[in-house]
């Protein structure tokens, strides 16, 4: 297979997975956890292939933090519950009138109280997960000059903010479109680097970058010898 052959069909079909298993009942988890494993693979790949170790990195600490903000709303709301009184506060709930705002307030007050902070505390998790997300993407878009990459980083990012007013789900959605685009988009091997990308010789009047082949300075000027 071509260098990003499997990049492509394990990065689009693990996206595709991902995408459609919040949809399917039952086994919709199930294949959200192994397109997430093909994502994996088809990011370490390329990330093998470029020899940049921040974009397997960066997509590592995505999942991170996306599991943490699970796992951290989850106890939050655990402990929320317990603090209330756990399952004696929902056997007393026939007992309760709550015909006024008042009375509804100081019976449920505390535990819509602990719910909004693990909300709170997993959107800002989430957020810090797809800033590295995004820096992934920025790497293989980079690298690939697969444009759609940055476009599915910064619209993840911008889906995680605004999850807070709900819109965030739709705009999440369209980023894994998008994503899968992007990884079905990729070509079937690494575009060449050009002179000035793999140069390391620099001007010696303005320090720039130059191509190593250069007789002057593209930026000052400068003759070379």
């Amino acid at each position: 297979m071509s260098e990003l052959g499997d990049v492509k069909t394990f990065g689009g079909i693990g996206a595709l997975l991902m995408l459609i298993g919040g949809f399917i009942p039952y086994a919709g988890p199930i294949l959200s956890i192994v397109g997430l494993v093909l994502v994996f693979i088809a990011v370490k790949k390329v990330s093998d292939l470029t020899k940049d170790n921040e974009i397997f990195k960066n997509y590592l600490y995505h999942f991170i933090f996306s599991i943490i903000a699970i796992i951290a709303v989850l106890i939050i709301i655990l402990i929320g519950f317990g603090a209330i009184g756990g399952f004696s506060w929902i056997a007393s709930l026939q007992d309760i009138n709550i015909t006024d705002f008042s009375s509804f307030w100081n019976y449920f007050g505390g535990i819509i109280g602990y719910a909004l902070l693990a909300l709170f505390v997993g959107w800002i998790l989430a957020i810090i997960g797809a800033i590295y997300l995004r820096r992934s993407y920025n790497n293989i878009a980079k690298h690939t000059k697969v444009g759609l990459f940055k476009t599915t980083g910064t619209v993840y990012l911008i889906g995680s903010v605004t999850m807070i007013i709900l819109i965030g789900f739709i705009i999440l959605f369209i980023a894994g479109i998008i994503e899968i685009i992007a990884y079905f988009s990729l070509p079937d091997t690494l575009p060449e680097v050009d002179n000035k990308e793999k140069s390391k010789r620099k001007c010696p009047e303005c320090d720039k970058v130059i191509p190593e082949d250069a007789i002057s300075c593209p930026y000052c000027g400068k003759k070379l010898q």
